[in-house]
Protein backbone atom coordinates (compact mmCIF):
# COMPACT_ATOMS: atom_id res chain seq x y z
CA UNK A 1 0.00 0.00 0.00
CA UNK A 2 2.80 2.83 1.15
CA UNK A 3 4.55 2.30 -2.16
CA UNK A 4 1.68 2.12 -4.12
CA UNK A 5 -0.04 5.76 -2.38
CA UNK A 6 3.34 6.91 -3.34
CA UNK A 7 3.34 6.31 -6.70
CA UNK A 8 -0.36 6.99 -7.44
CA UNK A 9 0.49 10.78 -5.69
CA UNK A 10 3.58 11.62 -7.57
CA UNK A 11 1.82 10.43 -10.95
CA UNK A 12 -0.58 13.35 -9.98
CA UNK A 13 2.48 16.55 -9.97
CA UNK A 14 1.50 17.93 -12.97
CA UNK A 15 -2.19 18.21 -11.70
CA UNK A 16 -1.28 19.59 -8.21
CA UNK A 17 0.95 21.78 -9.81
CA UNK A 18 -1.48 23.15 -11.68
CA UNK A 19 -4.47 23.38 -8.55
CA UNK A 20 -1.03 25.09 -6.56
CA UNK A 21 -0.57 27.67 -9.15
CA UNK A 22 -3.86 28.41 -10.25
CA UNK A 23 -4.66 29.20 -6.66
CA UNK A 24 -1.36 30.86 -6.13
CA UNK A 25 -1.76 33.66 -8.66
CA UNK A 26 -5.41 34.92 -7.41
CA UNK A 27 -4.69 34.99 -3.54
CA UNK A 28 -7.20 35.74 -1.47
CA UNK A 29 -7.37 37.58 3.05
CA UNK A 30 -9.36 36.54 5.70
CA UNK A 31 -13.05 35.27 4.68
CA UNK A 32 -12.77 36.61 1.20
CA UNK A 33 -12.08 33.82 -0.55
CA UNK A 34 -14.78 33.48 -3.06
CA UNK A 35 -12.69 32.91 -5.99
CA UNK A 36 -10.40 30.48 -4.00
CA UNK A 37 -13.77 28.47 -2.88
CA UNK A 38 -15.16 28.74 -6.15
CA UNK A 39 -12.23 26.61 -7.66
CA UNK A 40 -11.96 24.02 -4.87
CA UNK A 41 -15.87 23.27 -4.89
CA UNK A 42 -15.76 22.97 -8.60
CA UNK A 43 -12.63 20.22 -8.36
CA UNK A 44 -14.50 18.27 -5.58
CA UNK A 45 -17.56 17.95 -7.80
CA UNK A 46 -15.37 17.38 -10.73
CA UNK A 47 -14.14 14.07 -8.32
CA UNK A 48 -17.77 13.40 -7.40
CA UNK A 49 -17.85 15.02 -4.02
CA UNK A 50 -20.86 16.64 -2.68
CA UNK A 51 -19.30 19.56 -0.85
CA UNK A 52 -21.21 21.91 1.89
CA UNK A 53 -20.54 25.25 2.68
CA UNK A 54 -19.78 25.68 6.04
CA UNK A 55 -19.15 28.72 7.97
CA UNK A 56 -18.73 32.32 6.45
CA UNK A 57 -16.52 30.89 3.44
CA UNK A 58 -15.68 27.40 4.18
CA UNK A 59 -16.22 23.76 2.32
CA UNK A 60 -16.55 20.30 3.91
CA UNK A 61 -16.98 17.33 1.62
CA UNK A 62 -17.28 13.45 3.32
CA UNK A 63 -16.71 10.08 1.75
CA UNK A 64 -16.94 7.16 3.28
CA UNK A 65 -18.88 5.53 5.88
CA UNK A 66 -19.15 4.17 9.20
CA UNK A 67 -18.57 4.62 12.90
CA UNK A 68 -15.00 6.44 12.82
CA UNK A 69 -14.31 9.89 11.43
CA UNK A 70 -11.20 11.70 10.35
CA UNK A 71 -10.73 15.19 9.71
CA UNK A 72 -8.14 16.03 7.17
CA UNK A 73 -7.77 20.42 7.43
CA UNK A 74 -6.08 22.36 4.36
CA UNK A 75 -6.30 26.45 4.76
CA UNK A 76 -7.16 28.65 2.05
CA UNK A 77 -6.20 32.47 2.60
CA UNK A 78 -2.90 34.28 1.44
CA UNK A 79 -2.00 37.59 3.16
CA UNK A 80 -2.04 41.16 2.58
CA UNK A 81 1.94 40.65 0.84
CA UNK A 82 3.07 41.96 -2.22
CA UNK A 83 4.90 38.99 -3.99
CA UNK A 84 8.66 39.82 -5.21
CA UNK A 85 9.46 35.91 -6.35
CA UNK A 86 9.77 37.16 -10.09
CA UNK A 87 7.95 33.49 -10.42
CA UNK A 88 5.92 33.45 -13.90
CA UNK A 89 2.63 32.57 -12.19
CA UNK A 90 3.14 35.30 -8.93
CA UNK A 91 0.41 37.11 -7.87
CA UNK A 92 -0.06 40.51 -8.78
CA UNK A 93 -3.18 41.57 -6.65
CA UNK A 94 -1.10 43.23 -3.46
CA UNK A 95 -1.69 39.92 -1.44
CA UNK A 96 0.11 36.98 -1.11
CA UNK A 97 0.45 33.13 -0.61
CA UNK A 98 3.37 33.47 2.00
CA UNK A 99 2.50 30.97 3.92
CA UNK A 100 2.02 27.74 1.58
CA UNK A 101 -1.15 27.91 1.93
CA UNK A 102 -2.19 27.09 -1.45
CA UNK A 103 0.41 23.94 -1.27
CA UNK A 104 -1.91 23.12 1.47
CA UNK A 105 -4.81 23.21 -0.54
CA UNK A 106 -3.73 21.56 -3.41
CA UNK A 107 -2.21 18.79 -1.28
CA UNK A 108 -5.80 17.88 0.10
CA UNK A 109 -7.30 18.25 -3.52
CA UNK A 110 -4.59 15.25 -4.76
CA UNK A 111 -5.69 13.53 -1.44
CA UNK A 112 -9.27 13.71 -2.25
CA UNK A 113 -8.75 12.67 -5.36
CA UNK A 114 -6.65 9.27 -3.64
CA UNK A 115 -9.48 8.73 -1.77
CA UNK A 116 -11.77 8.21 -4.62
CA UNK A 117 -9.65 5.93 -5.97
CA UNK A 118 -9.30 3.97 -3.02
CA UNK A 119 -13.01 4.36 -1.37
CA UNK A 120 -13.22 0.49 -1.09
CA UNK A 121 -10.75 0.16 1.32
CA UNK A 122 -12.21 3.06 3.67
CA UNK A 123 -12.84 1.70 7.25
CA UNK A 124 -15.13 4.63 8.03
CA UNK A 125 -15.57 7.98 7.00
CA UNK A 126 -12.70 11.05 5.40
CA UNK A 127 -14.02 14.77 6.31
CA UNK A 128 -12.31 16.87 3.96
CA UNK A 129 -11.79 20.11 5.79
CA UNK A 130 -11.20 23.27 3.61
CA UNK A 131 -11.08 26.89 6.03
CA UNK A 132 -10.38 30.14 5.65
CA UNK A 133 -8.75 33.01 7.73
CA UNK A 134 -6.48 30.63 9.15
CA UNK A 135 -3.79 34.20 9.34
CA UNK A 136 -6.06 35.88 11.31
CA UNK A 137 -6.99 33.07 13.78
CA UNK A 138 -10.87 32.79 12.65
CA UNK A 139 -11.40 30.57 10.45
CA UNK A 140 -11.70 26.73 12.30
CA UNK A 141 -13.46 28.77 14.67
CA UNK A 142 -15.95 29.71 12.77
CA UNK A 143 -16.59 26.31 10.74
CA UNK A 144 -16.70 24.28 14.20
CA UNK A 145 -19.31 26.97 15.34
CA UNK A 146 -21.38 25.45 12.02
CA UNK A 147 -20.77 21.94 12.62
CA UNK A 148 -18.29 20.92 11.04
CA UNK A 149 -16.61 18.95 14.01
CA UNK A 150 -19.82 16.73 14.22
CA UNK A 151 -18.80 13.28 14.24
CA UNK A 152 -15.29 13.66 13.88
CA UNK A 153 -13.06 11.61 16.03
CA UNK A 154 -10.03 13.04 15.00
CA UNK A 155 -7.90 15.23 12.87
CA UNK A 156 -4.74 16.27 11.59
CA UNK A 157 -3.13 18.63 9.48
CA UNK A 158 -0.30 19.05 7.16
CA UNK A 159 1.92 22.68 7.49
CA UNK A 160 4.87 22.71 4.98
CA UNK A 161 8.18 24.38 5.51
CA UNK A 162 11.06 26.08 4.07
CA UNK A 163 14.51 27.13 4.59
CA UNK A 164 15.41 23.93 7.21
CA UNK A 165 18.00 20.97 6.13
CA UNK A 166 15.92 18.42 5.39
CA UNK A 167 15.18 17.25 1.27
CA UNK A 168 11.84 18.19 0.39
CA UNK A 169 9.42 15.90 1.70
CA UNK A 170 10.72 15.31 4.89
CA UNK A 171 7.67 15.00 7.05
CA UNK A 172 8.33 15.83 10.79
CA UNK A 173 4.87 14.43 13.27
CA UNK A 174 4.38 16.88 16.16
CA UNK A 175 5.55 14.98 19.63
CA UNK A 176 2.45 15.09 21.92
CA UNK A 177 1.57 17.93 23.78
CA UNK A 178 1.91 21.95 22.69
CA UNK A 179 3.25 22.11 19.31
CA UNK A 180 2.26 26.18 18.41
CA UNK A 181 1.56 28.66 21.02
CA UNK A 182 -1.83 30.47 22.13
CA UNK A 183 -1.59 33.88 20.36
CA UNK A 184 -3.47 37.26 21.06
CA UNK A 185 -3.17 40.37 18.89
CA UNK A 186 -4.24 43.25 21.34
CA UNK A 187 -4.24 47.10 20.80
CA UNK A 188 -3.43 49.68 23.68
CA UNK A 189 -5.33 53.13 23.36
CA UNK A 190 -3.54 56.14 25.69
CA UNK A 191 -5.65 58.89 25.98
CA UNK A 192 -3.94 62.62 27.02
CA UNK A 193 -4.59 66.06 25.93
CA UNK A 194 -3.36 67.99 23.16
CA UNK A 195 -1.88 71.54 23.51
CA UNK A 196 1.06 73.46 21.80
CA UNK A 197 4.22 71.81 22.18
CA UNK A 198 5.84 75.04 23.74
CA UNK A 199 3.41 74.75 26.69
CA UNK A 200 3.71 71.48 28.09
CA UNK A 201 2.14 72.04 31.42
CA UNK A 202 -1.60 72.67 30.10
CA UNK A 203 -1.50 69.45 28.30
CA UNK A 204 -1.05 65.65 29.06
CA UNK A 205 1.67 63.82 26.88
CA UNK A 206 0.30 60.90 25.04
CA UNK A 207 3.25 59.75 23.37
CA UNK A 208 5.53 59.71 26.62
CA UNK A 209 2.78 58.01 28.50
CA UNK A 210 2.81 55.41 25.71
CA UNK A 211 6.44 55.14 26.05
CA UNK A 212 6.69 54.45 29.78
CA UNK A 213 4.18 51.33 29.37
CA UNK A 214 5.62 49.38 26.42
CA UNK A 215 9.31 49.86 28.82
CA UNK A 216 6.53 48.73 31.55
CA UNK A 217 5.42 45.75 29.74
CA UNK A 218 8.63 44.60 29.76
CA UNK A 219 9.30 43.41 32.96
CA UNK A 220 6.34 41.34 32.80
CA UNK A 221 8.55 38.86 31.14
CA UNK A 222 12.05 39.81 32.84
CA UNK A 223 10.58 40.36 36.81
CA UNK A 224 7.12 38.37 36.83
CA UNK A 225 7.71 34.85 34.62
CA UNK A 226 9.77 32.18 36.43
CA UNK A 227 12.69 30.46 34.26
CA UNK A 228 10.34 27.59 32.50
CA UNK A 229 7.85 30.05 31.76
CA UNK A 230 7.53 31.26 28.37
CA UNK A 231 6.18 33.58 26.44
CA UNK A 232 6.65 36.48 24.19
CA UNK A 233 5.11 39.51 24.33
CA UNK A 234 5.66 42.56 21.17
CA UNK A 235 4.36 45.52 20.78
CA UNK A 236 4.02 45.76 16.06
CA UNK A 237 2.53 49.30 15.90
CA UNK A 238 2.83 52.96 17.40
CA UNK A 239 0.26 55.60 15.79
CA UNK A 240 0.08 59.31 17.50
CA UNK A 241 0.91 62.57 17.16
CA UNK A 242 0.23 65.10 14.32
CA UNK A 243 2.96 67.90 13.94
CA UNK A 244 5.97 68.19 15.61
CA UNK A 245 5.37 71.41 17.94
CA UNK A 246 2.15 69.44 19.35
CA UNK A 247 1.62 67.88 22.37
CA UNK A 248 -0.34 64.50 21.06
CA UNK A 249 -3.78 63.81 22.89
CA UNK A 250 -3.57 60.10 21.88
CA UNK A 251 -1.32 56.79 20.92
CA UNK A 252 -2.45 53.61 19.78
CA UNK A 253 -0.26 50.63 19.66
CA UNK A 254 -0.55 47.46 18.71
CA UNK A 255 1.40 44.08 19.38
CA UNK A 256 1.01 40.20 20.35
CA UNK A 257 1.34 37.60 23.12
CA UNK A 258 2.40 33.93 22.54
CA UNK A 259 2.35 31.29 25.36
CA UNK A 260 2.83 28.01 25.59
CA UNK A 261 0.15 27.81 28.54
CA UNK A 262 -3.77 28.81 28.86
CA UNK A 263 -3.09 30.35 32.73
CA UNK A 264 0.30 32.15 31.58
CA UNK A 265 -2.03 33.51 28.97
CA UNK A 266 -4.57 34.77 30.95
CA UNK A 267 -2.10 36.27 33.40
CA UNK A 268 -0.32 38.09 30.80
CA UNK A 269 -3.45 39.71 30.05
CA UNK A 270 -4.39 40.82 33.19
CA UNK A 271 -1.23 42.31 34.03
CA UNK A 272 -0.84 44.19 30.90
CA UNK A 273 -4.20 45.78 31.46
CA UNK A 274 -3.26 46.28 34.95
CA UNK A 275 0.32 48.17 34.20
CA UNK A 276 -1.06 50.10 31.02
CA UNK A 277 -4.23 51.51 33.16
CA UNK A 278 -1.57 52.34 36.36
CA UNK A 279 1.28 53.98 34.27
CA UNK A 280 -1.41 55.89 32.54
CA UNK A 281 -2.81 57.17 35.52
CA UNK A 282 0.30 58.46 37.09
CA UNK A 283 1.45 60.16 33.96
CA UNK A 284 -2.92 61.84 34.06
CA UNK A 285 -3.67 60.23 31.03
CA UNK A 286 -6.07 57.12 30.31
CA UNK A 287 -5.61 53.84 29.23
CA UNK A 288 -7.66 51.28 27.73
CA UNK A 289 -6.32 47.66 26.27
CA UNK A 290 -8.41 45.27 24.13
CA UNK A 291 -7.54 42.18 22.60
CA UNK A 292 -8.55 40.83 19.21
CA UNK A 293 -8.55 37.66 17.06
CA UNK A 294 -6.61 34.79 18.63
CA UNK A 295 -5.72 31.05 19.37
CA UNK A 296 -5.47 28.34 21.88
CA UNK A 297 -2.50 26.39 21.86
CA UNK A 298 -2.14 23.68 19.66
CA UNK A 299 -2.16 20.64 21.33
CA UNK A 300 -1.09 17.24 19.87
CA UNK A 301 -2.76 14.38 21.16
CA UNK A 302 -0.03 11.43 22.22
CA UNK A 303 -2.07 8.15 20.52
CA UNK A 304 -2.47 10.33 17.62
CA UNK A 305 1.13 11.13 17.07
CA UNK A 306 2.92 8.22 17.99
CA UNK A 307 0.12 6.65 15.08
CA UNK A 308 0.83 9.16 12.74
CA UNK A 309 4.58 8.56 13.49
CA UNK A 310 4.53 5.05 13.13
CA UNK A 311 2.64 5.38 9.53
CA UNK A 312 5.01 8.27 7.83
CA UNK A 313 8.13 5.76 9.21
CA UNK A 314 6.16 3.24 6.69
CA UNK A 315 5.19 5.48 3.81
CA UNK A 316 8.09 7.70 3.36
CA UNK A 317 10.90 5.98 5.76
CA UNK A 318 13.09 6.30 8.23
CA UNK A 319 15.04 9.46 7.36
CA UNK A 320 11.99 10.72 5.57
CA UNK A 321 9.67 10.73 8.75
CA UNK A 322 10.89 12.28 12.07
CA UNK A 323 9.12 13.48 15.44
CA UNK A 324 9.87 16.61 16.67
CA UNK A 325 11.46 15.42 19.60
CA UNK A 326 13.46 13.01 17.20
CA UNK A 327 15.20 16.67 15.71
CA UNK A 328 14.86 18.70 18.73
CA UNK A 329 16.03 16.15 21.94
CA UNK A 330 15.30 19.39 24.47
CA UNK A 331 11.51 19.30 23.60
CA UNK A 332 8.68 22.41 22.67
CA UNK A 333 7.97 24.03 20.21
CA UNK A 334 11.15 24.96 17.22
CA UNK A 335 9.23 27.73 16.34
CA UNK A 336 6.72 30.49 17.99
CA UNK A 337 4.15 30.85 15.11
CA UNK A 338 0.43 30.22 16.00
CA UNK A 339 -1.92 28.31 14.15
CA UNK A 340 -5.99 28.08 14.25
CA UNK A 341 -5.70 24.40 13.94
CA UNK A 342 -5.53 24.60 17.73
CA UNK A 343 -9.29 25.15 17.95
CA UNK A 344 -9.76 22.12 16.46
CA UNK A 345 -7.19 20.57 18.47
CA UNK A 346 -9.27 21.13 21.53
CA UNK A 347 -12.07 19.31 20.52
CA UNK A 348 -10.93 16.64 19.08
CA UNK A 349 -7.60 14.37 19.15
CA UNK A 350 -5.06 15.91 16.95
CA UNK A 351 -2.13 16.33 15.27
CA UNK A 352 0.09 18.33 13.24
CA UNK A 353 2.45 17.41 10.31
CA UNK A 354 5.18 19.79 8.82
CA UNK A 355 6.36 18.83 5.85
CA UNK A 356 9.87 19.97 4.44
CA UNK A 357 9.36 21.97 1.13
CA UNK A 358 12.67 23.58 0.24
CA UNK A 359 16.15 23.02 1.32
CA UNK A 360 18.56 26.25 1.39
CA UNK A 361 21.35 24.15 -0.70
CA UNK A 362 18.62 24.32 -3.92
CA UNK A 363 17.54 27.56 -3.22
CA UNK A 364 14.95 27.95 -0.90
CA UNK A 365 16.17 30.35 1.78
CA UNK A 366 13.37 32.65 2.68
CA UNK A 367 11.41 31.99 5.44
CA UNK A 368 7.39 31.66 5.48
CA UNK A 369 5.93 35.36 5.19
CA UNK A 370 8.81 36.75 3.11
CA UNK A 371 7.78 38.58 0.25
CA UNK A 372 10.55 36.91 -1.96
CA UNK A 373 9.38 32.80 -0.15
CA UNK A 374 9.52 29.90 -2.83
CA UNK A 375 8.51 26.54 -2.39
CA UNK A 376 9.49 23.34 -3.90
CA UNK A 377 6.63 21.92 -5.41
CA UNK A 378 7.64 18.08 -5.51
CA UNK A 379 6.00 18.65 -1.80
CA UNK A 380 2.98 17.99 -3.41
CA UNK A 381 2.21 14.66 -4.10
CA UNK A 382 4.09 13.78 -0.62
CA UNK A 383 1.63 15.71 1.48
CA UNK A 384 -1.39 13.76 -0.69
CA UNK A 385 0.03 10.75 -0.13
CA UNK A 386 0.24 11.87 3.74
CA UNK A 387 -2.98 12.88 4.10
CA UNK A 388 -4.35 9.44 2.40
CA UNK A 389 -1.93 7.28 4.50
CA UNK A 390 -3.06 8.74 7.56
CA UNK A 391 -6.82 8.40 6.75
CA UNK A 392 -6.34 4.57 5.73
CA UNK A 393 -4.95 3.21 8.03
CA UNK A 394 -5.69 5.29 11.15
CA UNK A 395 -9.73 4.02 10.01
CA UNK A 396 -8.53 0.49 9.76
CA UNK A 397 -7.03 0.05 13.42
Amino acid sequence: MKNRLLHEAKEMRSELVTHRRRIHAWPETGFDLHRSKAYVREQLIKMGYAPKDCGRCGLTADIGHGKKTILLRADMDALPIQEETGLDYASANGNMHACGHDLHTAMLLGAAKLLKAHESELNGRVRLFFQPAEEIFQGAGDMIADGALEGVDAAMMIHVTVGAPLPTGTAIVSSPGVSAPAADYFTIEVHGRGCHGSAPQDGVDAITTAAHIIIALQEIQARELGINDKAVLTIGTLRGGSAPNAIADSVTMEGTIRTLDEDLRAHLKKRMTEISRGIAAAFRAEATVSFGSGCPCLDNDAGLSKKAANYLKDLLGSTCAYTTRELNPGGGPSAGGSEDFAYISQKVPSVMVALAAGNPSQGYTHPLHHPKVRFDEDALPVGAAIHVCCALRWLSE
